[in-house]
């Protein structure tokens, strides 16, 4: 059985102060939420804090973003041994990184190397634009993103993987997908992909998020479907009632 996994990302949004009143409060209420495995992402600059305010609390700790290389002349950039120091997973080829920042593939598939390399769970994110998916281009395009994205990943580190099925007409417009069709993309394109990539036994293993859009209204649609496991969250994550209700509704 693959354990229900919810992840909140709160992209660049909220002050280290609200950042640290926001994760005192949110913590009280994820703490007795059992059976889903838990993870807040905030920004950078409030990691440190985060990181002591979540100790023991049994809630995970992620960043937004890394770069690949593990040290050097990249300015503004943040190395994956930085993150390992506060934190046990990353997000990776947020389709906002994808477009605003022009990450590729290829891009991405070096930050997960480096995620391996170091012992970091990545979450790692595709999904096809508005263009896209009214062009009927959904399996090719999320089909080779996530080929193209896990390659090369060691057969033994594979099943640690978090993929995150985010499509990006989803994202932040309150349009989300339905829990159905949501569902044929993960079973039908990408469980066979990471099949091609690491066998059927290991696809099956490798727990697969919906996000875009997701609330407290339609996590139990998503989450009662085979496929997925959970949940990437984005504007819902910043709302302690509205997080707390979506985790609750994994566990179920």
């Amino acid at each position: 059985m693959r354990k229900p996994f919810v992840a909140g990302n709160w992209k660049m949004n909220k002050t280290i102060a609200e950042a640290r009143d926001l994760i005192t409060k949110m913590s009280a209420e994820l703490r007795v939420i059992s059976d889903v495995e838990k993870v807040l992402c905030p920004p950078f600059m409030s990691l440190m804090d985060a990181f002591k305010l979540l100790e023991g609390s049994g809630i995970g700790l992620g960043a937004q973003n890394m770069h690949w290389e593990e040290k050097g002349a990249f300015t503004g950039e943040v190395s994956p041994a930085m993150v390992k120091e506060l934190c046990g997973y990353v997000i990776l080829g947020h389709s906002e990184r994808r477009a605003y920042f022009g990450e590729t593939d290829e891009i991405v598939n070096r930050k997960l190397i480096s995620a391996q390399s170091i012992d970091l769970t990545p979450i790692v994110c595709v999904g096809e634009t508005l263009d896209q998916y009214e062009s009927k281009l959904t399996r090719e395009v999320v089909s080779k993103q996530t080929s193209l994205s896990l390659r090369d990943v060691s057969p033994t580190f594979a099943p640690r993987i978090v993929v995150a099925y985010e499509p990006v007409w989803a994202i932040g417009t309150g349009k989300a997908s339905n829990g159905e069709e949501a569902n044929a993309v993960v079973k039908d394109v990408i469980r066979p992909a990471l099949a091609e990539l690491f066998g059927n036994e290991t696809s099956q293993a490798i727990r697969v998020l919906y996000g875009g859009s997701v609330t407290s209204s339609n996590a139990t649609e998503f989450f009662g479907q085979p496929d997925i496991d959970g949940a990437l969250v984005g504007g819902a994550s910043l709302k302690i009632d509205e997080f707390a209700a979506i985790t609750k509704a994994a566990a179920q």
